[in-house]
């Protein structure tokens, strides 16, 4: 007996019906993104592990898909390696490629390779599959989908104000009132480890920092004990952890925790920039929150930093995020490109619309029109106004075999078609065909020479 097929764990298969509604999320967010006057570029699935190591951090490091080498690569490892069972000495030798873990480290390597073609800023958008060996769970996938727009070139901070936009723009436009963009700004945060005296220790901080809101103020602090911080330096941080207020407020008491350092007032300016020029200009949904814990564990990051929360009632994780990093291309050797963007998640944006129920009704419709067959005369000429109306944009089709009549009826209900069109031996001896509405029931005769276009 044949064993029953699987896919691994982390990665889905997707009906018409759910492709058709990703495909709704992916078009509102492209149209946003050229409206916006970022420009398309596609990079490969895989990357040379170079490429991507040591750019995430160590977490990040640790969920990275690699590729074994193609042949017999055991063979090539020497006794003693092998005999260590140790992976970070094996690992190099057996594999040199891995599955991207993100658009942003491979988009940084596309912009150093092809500098001398780029006109800078360079705005550009991306939307592919991205893979990360991270534990399943809601709303986490192994394989899963990011829609990127980035803009490097230039360090002005209307770039972030602009990106804030975009946010509110895609979100407005699929319906999803109310959802949050926090900020925060990496210079803030490594001021906030300088006065606390842990600024060696900038990283485990901030990655621990960053989890605040999954495992709460103890496990975080045990967290940062674990990684050498101090208890009198988590002492100094605990104002992070009960800041509360407006933004002003907020910024206020950063200013006062953060006096004595030059970067991370620094961090306190660009936010003031950011949140005064958005409030300005105004926002149409979504809403832009101050949120002085925000971390984000990429290493990346050297400025404003955002991550976006779903509508009240919506338990699920960030639908978005990014920030600025000044100098990411300067890893492939192209030093002072400053970059700032955003990512959004398609996978999470589709849990929230499903939940909320905010996928138009009519966006999985395949098909408009189904023509029933009566047999081979019946269905050539069904086939000549099925050809017709593909031509004025409707979707049409021919049920492809001369079966029982009602066979045809039931597959065009399954398929939620509205339409159905019956071109009998009389209909067809009248030059006529009858338009069926599957919802009311209702029905009409319509002449084959008239634009079938105008019976819709």
């Amino acid at each position: 007996m044949a064993q029953k097929p699987s896919i691994p764990k982390g990665t889905r298969d997707f009906s018409p019906a759910e492709v058709a509604k990703r495909n709704f999320i992916i078009g509102t967010i492209k149209e946003q993104f050229e409206l916006f006057g970022f420009q398309p570029i596609e990079t490969p699935s895989f990357e040379n592990s170079e490429t991507l190591l040591g750019k995430y951090g160590e977490e990040g490091d640790r969920l990275i898909f690699k590729i074994l080498n193609s042949g017999d690569f055991i063979s090539k490892v020497d006794d003693v390696t092998y005999s260590s069972k140790k992976s970070s000495s094996l690992a190099p030798k057996i594999t040199e490629k891995a599955l991207r873990y993100d658009l942003t480290v491979p988009f940084a390597r596309y912009v150093v390779m092809h500098q001398n073609e780029i006109d800078f800023p360079f705005k550009r958008y991306q939307i592919q599959p991205v893979w990360r060996a991270d534990r399943p769970q809601k709303g986490r996938f192994r394989e899963f989908y990011q829609c990127d727009a980035d803009i490097v070139g230039a360090n002005s901070l209307l770039q972030e104000v602009e990106l804030v936009q975009l946010y509110d723009a895609v979100f407005t436009n699929l319906g999803l009132e109310g959802t949050i963009v926090k900020m925060n700004n990496r210079k803030v945060l490594s001021g906030i480890a300088e006065v606390i005296g842990a600024k060696q220790l900038l990283v485990d901080f901030t990655v621990a920092l960053d989890k605040l809101d999954k495992i709460g103020e103890d496990k975080v602090k045990e967290e940062m004990l674990s990684k050498g911080i101090s208890e009198s330096a988590i002492t100094k941080a605990a104002p992070l952890f009960a800041m509360a207020g407006s933004a002003t407020e907020q910024l206020e008491q950063l200013e006062t925790l953060l006096q004595d350092s030059e970067m991370g007032m620094a961090g306190i300016h660009e936010l003031k920039k950011i949140l005064t020029t958005v409030e300005e200009l105004g926002l149409k949904s979504a809403k832009l929150q101050l949120d002085v814990t925000l971390a984000r564990g990429l290493n990346y990051y050297t400025g404003a930093i955002f991550e976006v929360s779903a509508p009240n009632g919506v338990t699920m994780g960030s639908i978005g995020g990014g920030g600025r990093y000044d100098d990411l291309t300067g890893i492939f050797g192209l030093k002072d490109v400053s970059g700032v963007g955003i990512s959004f998640g398609l996978d999470r944006i589709y849990l929230v619309l499903e939940e909320l129920n905010l996928f138009p009704k009519a966006v999985d419709q395949s098909l408009q029109v189904l023509c029933l067959n009566f047999g081979q005369k019946e269905a050539l000429a069904a086939l000549k106004l099925v050809s017709k109306l593909r031509e004025q944009g409707i979707k049409a089709d021919l049920y492809p075999s001369a079966t029982k009549v009602q066979k045809q009826f039931k597959y065009a209900d399954k398929r939620n078609v509205p339409f159905v069109i019956i071109i009998g031996a009389e209909e067809l001896a009248r030059n006529e065909f009858i338009l069926k509405d599957m919802a009311s029931g209702g029905q009409k005769s319509c002449s084959l020479d008239d634009n079938p276009s105008s019976f819709f």
